[in-house]
């Protein structure tokens, strides 16, 4: 269960059904569940009654702070209300300049790493999609080395988490043995980084940023967030918005370069649609096909493998009894291989979900983004930034995957690839950029 959880839940799945009780860490008592009308009930018909999970609301809060991923009830609705401000369809068209801005200035650095041959994806996406939701967040004025602290700091105490998690039994020994200590003191550098940034923001001119949001957030009684309450939100926006980004695109890479023919179909439709130009939110419709293989990619490797709630009181759905205090899992991995909502489930196939075949598919069997009212509040971001890097890598290089890899997914809080993903990026010649924009131009004709 500690080296890979997917792989048990899935033996267990497949060998007793979509819904089974188990224990967590061998421990904790749970209801694991694929049934799509299990997961429709708990995540939506009934969420009032399933709060976030200990592992959530303890854990992660610990580390993270009271903010829209570790609190409840009125309090949660209140700060998804301000928030939600920060990812409307206006707020996104702004934000596009500031994350276009952030990745042309991370290009270049790519640029210097595959030009010395091939590169582990994973960690060039990671500091990628960061440094973007970061200059998001804060402006393009956060320095570097203060990126990189803020970013290690998430990358280690989320590995940290997971093993809190999964190994509750060593809790004990993580506190003796300084572990824990440890980790608390790379976040206190972290927030005292960024908690002086938001008060030196305070006395600057308004900026365009999701940080200017957050300052501006006014409640009913008229009175704004403390600064302590602002820096909770922002680094759990963090911690949300960027690693969901690079997983997702490492896979989709991954995925091409295994079918090229879907690689140069998603490359002809970025110059259909863009030519040269830098891609904005009001370009993301257009994308019909890429939309299809990024949603595919999410289904084969759903960066949330899992989501887990609490039940608040007692509760029934259908036959299936669920006490007060049980912990559900919404094995989103299991839902999205099973072959009974997705037939040949492990085959790679965005026709799936083209506009014909998409209202073929069972509610509740596709969950990259979670479901109901605690729904990711970054689904809108998080395809823009996905279509944004992936039309730039595809227009500026050819790739191919280094052969005699083992690639296989880890889950930790995300599904990561556990051995990286090598791949050799070749800068385009110019010869093939205008046969690209001629067939480009005859796929719109």
């Amino acid at each position: 269960m500690a080296r890979n959880p997917v792989q048990i839940l899935t033996k267990y799945t497949d060998g007793l059904g979509a819904t089974f009780r188990f224990y967590l860490g061998g421990l904790k008592e749970a209801i694991v569940t694929t049934d799509p009308a299990v997961i429709q009930h708990v995540l939506k018909t009934n969420a009032e009654n399933y709060q976030k999970s200990e592992i959530q609301v303890k854990r992660m809060g610990h580390f993270l702070g009271k903010g829209l991923l570790t609190t409840h009830g009125d309090a949660w609705r209140t700060q998804r209300r301000l928030i939600q401000r920060g990812f409307e369809r206006k707020q996104l068209e702004i934000l596009s300049s500031i994350m276009q801005d952030s990745l042309t200035e991370s290009l270049g650095e790519f640029d210097r790493h595959v030009s010395l041959g091939p590169v582990d994806i994973y960690p060039q996406l990671m500091k990628m999609t960061f440094s973007m939701v970061a200059k998001s967040l804060f402006g393009t004025r956060l320095k570097e080395e203060d990126i990189d602290l803020v970013s290690r700091t998430i990358s280690t105490v989320q590995e940290f988490i997971v093993q809190q998690t999964i190994r509750p039994y060593l809790n004990p020994w993580f506190a003796i043995a300084g572990e824990l200590r440890k980790h608390e003191e790379m976040r206190v550098r972290a927030d005292g980084v960024l908690l002086e940034y938001i008060r030196v923001r305070r006395n600057q001119e308004p900026g365009h940023d999701l940080l200017q949001i957050l300052m501006d957030a006014r409640y009913s009684d008229g009175e704004g967030m403390s600064d302590e309450l602002v820096l909770s939100e922002s680094m759990q926006l963090l911690v949300a918005g960027h690693e969901t980004s690079s997983n997702a695109l490492s896979w989709v890479l991954y995925l091409l370069s295994t079918h090229r023919d879907c690689l140069e179909r998603v490359r002809q439709e970025f110059h259909s649609v863009l030519s040269d130009a830098p891609l904005s939110f009001g370009d993301v419709p257009k994308f019909e096909f890429a939309t299809q293989v990024i949603l595919e990619a999410l289904r084969l490797y759903p960066p949330f493998w899992m989501v887990d709630r609490m039940a608040v009181a007692d509760d029934n759905v259908g036959d299936l009894a669920i006490p007060r205090g049980s912990m559900v899992i919404v094995f989103v991995h299991g839902t999205h291989h099973a072959q009974r909502y997705w037939p040949d489930a492990e085959s790679f196939d965005p026709a799936r979900f083209s506009k014909a075949n998409e209202k073929l598919h069972t509610p509740f069997t596709h969950l990259p983004f979670g479901a109901g009212p605690r729904g990711c509040i970054g689904g809108n971001y998080a395809m823009l930034q996905i279509l944004m890097i992936l039309s730039e890598l595809l227009r500026r290089y050819d790739l191919q995957l280094t052969p005699g890899q083992t690639i296989e997914p880890r889950p930790m809080v995300i599904l990561r690839p556990k051995h990286g993903i090598r791949m050799s990026f070749t800068k385009r010649i110019a010869s093939d950029l205008g046969l690209a924009k001629t067939l480009s131009e005859g796929i719109g004709a």
